[in-house]
């Protein structure tokens, strides 16, 4: 993973700035004030009353959220959660009780009937019960904001982790096409062929593209097609007439996008497959449009089937398979089959 996506990665993370927390005890402590002056019709009484409570519940609150979920309702501590919570509202009953009873009223439960006292079951239910309506209401809140967090934090290590492995296997690809071609090239160079140069001017153009070209997620696809035109050239050079090859486009592909190098592994299996000794080596390509929302893709190559249990197995197909279901997750269509000596593949994908 490089550093430039860790980086971004750290930067879309989401934080509650500090004015937010702000504007949220703000509002709620002026709504406080407004519902309970017009509900005891003095506002004087309610603005005192809502300046002793409302640091507490701050206190409280913060306190839960920041320490008592993390501690152990993460660590699935259940009981302790519940005890420490109950012995914090007893704490803050006790203090809230008393700052009301020193300094707003010596009635200390006005919305009861008649002259309440303090610490009676009713009072202690009523407070408690009013104190955690506050948690559980900035609890869920700020439950809310980590699950959104937790939520995008996830899909975007998943966009990291799929672009990682997308580059992965792309960077597999182009060494194993040098592989191929370098060992073509090895190949005229022991025969003293007069083609050696053109292979060294191709494979030059080839390179240029690979390296330079193909490092955005999507090209053109007269770029790719002209690329895989410089493969069979390269190709030809090293079979000569026995290489028989036709690129065959159906539609407008001015505007169209597709993945680098995903076409390639295809057109080496021809090779790798269809080329014997004093044979001919048939490969048809198709490239179609259809309905400006789907791309097709056909090659269909002549067939030689090696029944040898120590050839080595390249990577080209298995990656671009695998590149396949990342980029496109179910939604393409490859089918490759035999017959009549002939390979062919067929291949749907949505245009970019």
């Amino acid at each position: 993973m490089s550093f430039s996506k860790l980086k971004w990665l750290e930067n879309s993370s989401i934080k509650i700035p500090l004015k937010y927390h702000l504007l949220f005890w703000g509002s709620y402590f002026v709504f406080n004030v407004i519902r309970w002056g017009s509900y005891f019709d003095d506002y004087w009484y309610s603005l005192k009353s809502n300046l002793v409570e409302f640091p507490l519940h701050i206190i409280i609150v913060y306190f839960n959220i920041y320490y008592l979920i993390p501690k152990y309702i993460l660590t699935r501590k259940f009981k302790r959660y519940i005890l420490f919570l109950l012995f914090s509202l007893c704490i803050l009953y006790c203090i809230r009780t008393g700052l009301n009873f020193l300094l707003v009223t010596k009635n200390i439960w006005p919305e009861a009937e008649g002259t309440q006292q303090a610490f009676t079951f009713n009072h202690i239910v009523a407070v408690v019960l009013g104190e955690l309506y506050v948690v559980a209401l900035v609890s869920a809140i700020k439950l809310t904001f980590d699950w959104i967090y937790e939520k995008r934090r996830a899909e975007d290590l998943q966009k990291i982790q799929l672009s990682t492995e997308l580059d992965f296997l792309k960077s597999q690809i182009q060494p194993h096409f040098f592989f191929n071609t370098l060992n073509n090239l090895y190949a005229l160079t022991l025969q003293k062929s007069d083609t050696a140069p053109n292979v060294v001017l191709k494979l030059s153009d080839i390179m240029q593209y690979v390296l330079y070209d193909v490092k955005e997620p999507v090209i053109s696809l007269f770029d790719e097609i002209n690329y895989i035109q410089n493969y069979l050239d390269l190709e030809k050079l090293r079979y000569g007439d026995k290489v028989n090859s036709k690129i065959n486009i159906i539609g407008n592909i001015e505007d169209v996008k597709v993945p680098p190098l995903l076409f390639l592994p295809f057109i080496e299996n021809c090779f790798k497959h269809g080329a014997q000794e004093n044979e001919s080596i048939q490969v048809r390509i198709k490239f179609e449009i259809i309905n400006n929302k789907t791309l097709k893709f056909c090659v269909k190559n002549s067939f030689v089937h090696i029944n040898d249990t120590t050839q080595k197995h390249g990577i080209g197909i298995k990656n671009v398979k695998r590149r396949l279901q990342l980029l496109f997750n179910n939604n393409f269509k490859l089918k490759t089959f035999v017959k009549k000596q002939h390979y062919f593949v067929k291949l749907k994908i949505p245009i970019q």
